[in-house]
């Protein structure tokens, strides 16, 4: 994925259903990574975000379920330096590392 188009999103969910939760966090994890039990971040291209959206509205009930999800701009302008941890972090998939 080039990073011309992708932008960073935070990603946070408030679910009262474990099984409901647990669905989701999995879903999540394939798109990025998990900062808190609760908090992803993900990289996506325009597509891609349309596609995590559809994943997370056939997980969540929406009467009862909040998922957040904040665009934090553009891959290319954000670096590791822009998050900040008190108490034990997490690790945050560099830029230039592929998944596949």
């Amino acid at each position: 994925m080039t990073t011309d188009d992708a932008h960073r999103y935070l990603i946070a969910y408030d679910m009262p259903d474990d099984r409901r939760r647990t669905r989701l966090a999995k879903r999540l994890l394939s798109y990025g990574d998990r900062l808190q039990f609760s908090v992803f971040i993900a990289d996506c291209k325009p597509a891609r975000l349309v596609r995590l959206k559809l994943a997370v509205g056939q997980i969540i009930v929406p009467s009862d379920d909040s998922v957040l999800i904040c665009d934090l701009g553009p891959v290319r302008s954000i670096d590791s330096s822009r998050f900040s941890f008190v108490g034990r972090s997490r690790p945050i998939t560099p830029l230039d590392v592929i998944v596949v």
